[in-house]
This record gives structure tokens, C-alpha cells and sequence, in this order.
């Protein structure tokens, strides 16, 4: 849905106006470092406790303190961006078309509408610990629905202007927040002694916080010192099309997040059990199937960005514009994909302080090179930025995790997990880019580029241990059937 109506955002409001949409996701982003890493405490709370007998009370105890917490965050947020609007309007923003009061106004509506949606992380974090996915699923669809069809029918009968499409995103906040809430508390079952805030339980989780809101902070950092350069460095309509390129790269999380989601709290539950044997093969079941969901579309997504942009938002500048950027973006988030599990197993054992330290180092590293390179190469500059950032987790930080967890198994996963995926995708979808003729109907490229990626996916597939044991059980049922 994300991607779906983002031609129709733009179409209605206009590339400059979605620059602010930009603007709202980067300080989403940077509100994040609020967390204190609590939501992540939460999920792996919900599945350390949900093993463990007589633990309900503790659980609800444990749900009302991190709540109360995290709703006072909320509030703060709203404030702070409504201090901040006029400074972001009349002095960070460089707009040609928009007023500097319109771009006040949405950023005050904006705030409203973040401190509103921003518990929802919470209460989600609650529900995937105790691994209620299906329910997430549900919610997120129906929610995404409302979100983006809303907006779109509000954009053309009520008003195409950018208040109105966040006064739509404070509604829909408070809904998806609401909805969280009641079923994650709906999980608990019910008991005479009502949850109440128990200061003594933070003794319990602060070290593990305090590690998680560590790295949250310098990954914060990492993953946005580009958008709050480039939004201070380049005219709105061209940071529009970065926030372009950057959504449509991201949205290969959709893919990641849920198989991250499913994993992490079974991962939890089997050191909590001593299971060695267990959590290895998980592990690498779930890491090949995350490079087989991933790779593939990442591949056939890079070498044909201009054609798939071009069908999708049915404009040649948008296209052209954004078309290099997306192929970067794309690789990058890929290469951050590929880490989830190895993170899931990471925080599982509880240990935070490998992926602060490389955070840390990172941003020595890494920060003075973005500017460099956004400064001597403008947005494409900027946008490497985020594939060598996640080429140094690949390289270095799965050495290091490896030599103290599953120390036996670091070649298994360069090779069988991540690297036969990712060389059967690059064959096929590079002989694909080879064979395409020249300029083609739109709708003999979109066929085109379906056969081709069905078959990058096919051949990923078989190629990988996992999904290829998968595949041939479901076809041998089916014939046995």
C-alpha cells in the first residue's frame, strides 16, 4: 500500500509537498532514538517470560511500566516538534513552491500525527513477542488500507494540500496505536491483581535497554546523517525524489520485517532452553530464506529500476530522476537485510555491545565519507553512503559475531546461506537485463520483467538448501495427493 499511492501523492500534491512527507519520515526516524530501546526489551520479554510458568502477572506489570514510559515520550515528541516547526520551516526547508506558513502548518499537524502513531512501535514489539503475527498482519493490512486509500480519497474530493494529508495521518495514528493496544492487552489472560507500574522491574531489563538504545542511537545516526544532509543541501522537489528512491529501497523491509519478526522471538525461546542444536538450525533455515526472499527482488529491482519506475509512476522525469538512486538504495538495504537474523541471534543471547561498538566505529568511519562524498557528489554521493555502511556489517561484523557465537558455522553462512542465493539471482536476472531489446510497450516490459523475476526466484530457490528441500516436499505432496 506504502508504494502503491505514492504516484497519486505526488500527482495530487505535487513533488515539493512530498518532500515534506520526506521530512516526516527522517524525524520518525530520528525520534526513534526515544525508544530507549524498550520496544525491543518488550519483545524479548514477552518471549522469555511467555516460556516460563507462573509469569502473567510479572508480564502485565512488566507492560504497564514500559507503557506509561513510553506514552510520556509521546507527548514530548508532539512538543518538540511543535517548538522546532517555525526554525524547520523558515530556515532547514528550501521550498520554491510551498509558503513557509503551509510548511508550518504541516509540520504542526505532523507532529500531532507522530505523537500518535509513535506507541504504536510498542504495543507491536509486545504482540511479536509473543509472536501474534498473524494479528499484526491483520491489523497492518487493514490499517496500510485505510492509511493510503484514505489519504488518496481525501487528497482528491476534500482537499489536494499537504494539512490534509496529515490532519488523515492523525486519525489513522490514533487508530493503528488503539488497535495495538487493546489486543496486545487482550493476550494477557484475566487475573483479580490489576497491572500497575513496578519501578523494581526496570532493574531487571535496564542493561539490556540501555544496550538496545545504544545502538539505536548510532544507527539512527548511520542510516539518516544522509536525508538530514541532503534535506538541508538539496532544493525540496529533488530531496522529494530521494524520499522516492529511499521508500522504494526500504520497502524491500517488508519482506525482511516479518521473517525478523517470526524469528527473533523463537531464537530467544531456544537459549532460554539451551538448545544448541536447535537454534543452528534455525539459524541458517532462516537466513537462507531470507536471502531467497530478498536477493532476487533486489537484483532483478537494481538492473531494471528505470523500467520498473517508469510503469509504476508512468513519468519519464520521475524515472529518470530516481531510477540510479533506487538501484543503490536498494543494494544497500539488502546488505542490512541479510544481517537481521545474525542481529535477532545477537539480542537473543543479550548481547548488545557488538553491535554498539561496530555502530560507534561506524560513525567515525562512515559520517565524514557521506559528507565528502554528498559534497563532491551530490545525491548519488549520499545514497553510497548506505551500501558501504552495510558492506562493513557483512564483512566484518559476521566475523566477529561468529567467533562467539556458532564459531564453527561463519563459512556456512557467506557461502550456502548468502552466497549461492545471491550468485544463481545475479546469473539470471543479468542475463535478462543482456536479452532485453530496445524500447518496448509498457506492457511488454511489465511482462518481461515478470517472467524475469519469477525466474530469479526459481532459480534462488532451488539453489538454496532450505527452500529447495521446501519446494520438492510441497510437489512431492502434491503427487502423492
Amino acid at each position: 500500500m506504502a508504494l502503491a499511492f505514492i504516484p497519486l501523492y505526488i500527482k495530487f500534491m505535487g513533488a515539493e509537498s512530498y518532500g515534506l512527507v520526506g521530512i516526516f519520515a527522517t524525524l520518525q526516524a530520528m525520534f526513534v532514538l526515544l525508544d530507549m530501546g524498550l520496544s525491543t526489551t518488550l519483545t524479548r520479554e514477552m518471549a522469555r517470560l511467555s516460556v516460563l510458568e507462573g509469569k502473567e502477572l510479572e508480564m502485565r506489570n512488566l507492560v504497564r511500566t514500559l507503557e506509561l514510559i513510553y506514552w510520556s515520550v509521546a507527548v514530548l515528541i508532539g512538543i518538540v516538534i511543535l517548538i522546532l516547526s517555525p526554525f524547520i520551516a523558515e530556515h532547514w526547508v528550501k521550498a520554491s513552491q510551498l509558503s513557509t506558513q503551509t510548511i508550518k502548518q504541516a509540520l504542526i499537524i505532523m507532529g500531532f500525527a507522530m505523537a500518535l502513531q509513535w506507541p504504536a512501535a510498542f504495543y507491536r514489539g509486545g504482540l511479536t513477542g509473543l509472536q501474534k503475527q498473524v494479528m499484526l498482519n491483520a491489523i497492518n493490512i487493514g490499517i496500510s488500507t485505510l492509511r493510503g486509500g484514505g489519504a488518496v480519497l481525501i487528497l482528491w474530493l476534500i482537499s489536494p494540500t499537504i494539512q490534509a494529508f496529515f490532519s488523515w495521518q492523525i486519525i489513522i495514528s490514533l487508530l493503528n496505536t488503539g488497535c495495538f493496544a487493546y489486543y496486545l492487552w487482550k493476550q494477557f489472560p484475566r487475573i483479580e491483581m490489576k497491572p500497575s507500574f513496578q519501578k523494581k522491574l526496570l532493574a531487571g531489563i535496564w542493561r539490556f535497554a540501555a544496550g538496545m538504545s545504544g545502538i539505536t542511537v548510532l544507527a539512527t545516526i548511520l542510516t539518516q546523517v544522509d536525508k538530514v544532509i541532503l534535506s538541508k543541501m538539496l532544493p525540496l522537489e529533488m530531496f522529494g525524489y530521494y524520499t522516492l528512491a529511499g521508500v522504494v529501497a526500504m520497502s524491500l523491509f517488508r519482506l525482511i520485517g516479518p521473517v525478523f519478526s517470526a524469528i527473533y522471538p523463537r531464537l530467544t525461546q531456544l537459549v532460554s532452553l539451551v538448545d544448541q542444536e536447535g537454534l543452528k538450525q534455525l539459524y541458517h533455515k532462516s537466513c537462507q530464506l531470507m536471502s531467497v526472499l530478498i536477493l532476487p527482488a533486489t537484483v532483478v529491482v537494481a538492473l531494471f529500476s528505470y523500467e520498473i519506475l517508469l510503469i509504476w509512476t508512468q513519468n519519464p522525469v520521475t524515472a529518470e530522476k530516481t531510477h540510479l538512486l533506487v538501484s543503490i538504495l536498494i543494494c544497500g538495504t539488502a546488505l542490512n537485510g541479510l544481517m537481521n537474523i545474525p542481529y535477532g541471534l545477537q539480542l537473543a543471547h543479550g548481547w548488545t555491545r557488538l553491535a554498539f561498538n561496530t555502530n560507534l566505529i561506524a560513525i567515525v568511519i562512515l559520517v565524514p565519507i557521506v559528507i565528502f562524498l554528498t559534497r563532491r557528489f551530490g545525491v548519488v554521493g549520499g545514497a553510497s553512503g548506505w551500501v558501504i555502511l552495510n558492506a562493513g556489517y557483512v564483512l566484518f561484523t559476521i566475523y566477529f559475531m561468529h567467533k562467539r557465537l556458532l564459531p564453527t558455522e561463519k563459512w556456512r553462512w557467506y557461502w550456502q546461506d548468502v552466497g549461492v542465493p545471491l550468485v544463481s539471482s545475479l546469473l539470471i536476472a543479468g542475463l535478462g537485463r543482456l536479452c532485453m531489446a530496445g524500447p518496448m510497450s509498457q506492457f511488454s516490459t511489465l511482462s518481461f520483467l515478470s517472467i524475469i523475476s519469477i525466474l530469479t526466484l526459481t532459480a534462488a530457490s532451488i539453489a538454496t538448501p532450505t527452500t529447495r528441500i521446501w519446494l520438492f516436499n510441497k510437489i512431492a505432496g502434491l503427487k502423492i495427493g
